[in-house]
């Protein structure tokens, strides 16, 4: 059984109201959280859906069957960055997936995720994006269904923004720009993605930060979020990401390439602050 807790913002919401048309909950969620009445106030008494209620009432949600599936691993380089009863952000370092693979595949970010929600005898963590697994930085992750359809539409409508920092090869001339080219997958490689007119449209905007002897750091912010989008756009310019050698980059001695996820911001959608975790 999973618990939330949540304090109503708006004078006069109903249950009905908050779940269908604030949160938009899916049909099935809405309908078995109904059934359960596992809406209440905090004594456990359940609530009508039709009634009004004041700011500032506190309601628990219970979710009978919201259960993950990930199996429990203690993973050290998996640091928690950001934490409340909703979500939470960790950092993952470059070389681990984000997920597995396989039913039976270990060592990844969701294995790390799931014993520590473990500890406090959750047993729902599902991620709302994902890094490649050379990719280091920031993952957002989910501890209830109704978060995570949430986030999942905030992502759609891009109102995460998510910046990363990036090492380049060779020198950019300009000091910042927008690189707005679709992109699709390389019926030459499993993998890999390329520049493609028939690809879908992806959007990386980028600064300089510093302009080393044979390399450039930039930040880079995604305003739409395809796979490898980062990479392939500066690779297609001729700038890939150091390391990146499935773009055409030289291997590096560690054999990882230098892009990290390092910042992401956006409105939290049940407490309605600012929030920018880095």
């Amino acid at each position: 059984m999973l618990n939330i807790q949540f304090t109503i913002q708006q004078d006069q919401t109903t249950i009905e109201d908050l779940l269908r048309n604030q949160w938009q909950a899916g049909k099935k969620t809405v309908h078995q959280l109904r059934m359960d009445k596992a809406v209440t106030v905090l004594s456990g008494e359940p609530l009508d859906w039709r009634l009004p209620l004041e700011a500032g009432t506190k309601l628990v949600i219970r979710f009978s069957d919201a259960q993950s599936t990930y199996t429990k691993e203690k993973i050290d380089t998996v640091k928690i960055l950001f934490e409340d009863e909703h979500l939470l952000a960790a950092y993952k370092p470059a070389g681990i997936a984000v997920h597995p693979d396989k039913a039976d595949t270990g060592g990844t970010f969701m294995n790390a995720i799931m014993d520590h929600v473990s500890q406090d005898d959750g047993y729902y963590a599902e991620h709302i994006h994902r890094l490649d697994k050379g990719t280091a930085g920031i993952v957002l992750v989910a501890k209830h269904p109704i978060a995570k359809a949430l986030f999942d539409r905030m992502i759609e409508e891009r109102k995460i923004t998510r910046m990363y920092e990036a090492e380049v090869e060779g020198r950019l001339n300009r000091v910042k720009g927008t690189l707005q080219y679709p992109i699709g997958r390389d019926r030459h490689h499993p993998t890999r993605r390329r520049v493609s007119p028939n690809g879908q449209d992806a959007i990386t905007r980028f600064k300089v930060l510093e302009r080393l002897e044979q390399s450039t750091k930039v930040d880079a912010m995604l305003e739409t979020g395809r796979t490898h989008q980062i990479r392939v756009h500066f690779a297609h310019i001729g700038h890939p990401v150091v390391g990146d050698t499935l773009y055409g980059a030289s291997e590096t001695p560690d054999s990882q390439y230098r892009l990290t996820a390092k910042q992401v911001s956006f409105v939290h959608p049940f407490t309605n602050e600012s929030i920018t975790i880095e």
